[in-house]
């Protein structure tokens, strides 16, 4: 019964927490789309671009140890930064900002993944939590930004309006199969 009372102790006082940096000023990924009027960073005009999003993805988690065993919890965000995000004056189009919508979009996917493998991962056999939980966010991470960087250069900005059709259809069927991560409500786990 002592040693686990001390181990029990010992669980308690090992509760991990990760939680990146959210920004204040930020909108968080809902199923209603951007309007221009959400895009109020001043425009970069050493950029060849029309426009830009800024988008990016949060997490936090925490186990802890109680009378019921072990419980892991973890939230999972995307969100769009209205202050980093921009439109050159007289560039505004419904294309364009379809295009900017499919950026977040595509971190929302990624959020979604990120959700999956968080509620997926096994705590039972992972010693080291707090690096194995770095290296999925890493990972998930990487990932989303080389989606962006294809997504640019095969619809070439939203220039290519047949690629822009395929990767509209393409990212909302990847939505829609992880449709029960979409939740960006705390999860519990024991």
């Amino acid at each position: 019964m002592k040693k686990t009372f001390l181990n029990t102790f010992l669980l308690l006082l090992l509760t991990f927490t990760m939680q990146a940096q959210l920004p204040e000023n930020r909108l968080d990924w809902r199923a209603e789309p951007l309007s221009w009027d959400d895009f109020v960073g001043p425009p970069d005009l050493s950029s060849p671009f029309h426009a830009n999003t800024s988008s990016g993805i949060s997490y936090y988690w925490s186990m802890k140890s109680s009378s019921e065993g072990a419980e892991f919890l973890y939230e999972v965000g995307s969100y769009f930064l209205p202050d980093q995000s921009w439109v050159r004056p007289g560039k505004k189009s419904e294309d364009l900002l379809a295009h900017e919508q499919l950026h977040f979009d595509i971190t929302e996917l990624h959020a979604r993944k990120l959700r999956k493998a968080m509620e997926e991962f096994d705590f039972e056999k992972t010693k080291n939590v707090k690096p194995a939980l770095q290296a999925i966010y890493k990972s998930t991470e990487a990932e989303r930004a080389n989606m962006q960087k294809r997504f640019d250069a095969e619809t070439r900005h939203s220039m290519n309006k047949a690629a822009q059709l395929k990767w509209q259809k393409y990212v909302q069927e990847e939505l829609l199969k992880l449709k029960e991560f979409s939740s960006k409500e705390q999860r519990l786990r024991s």
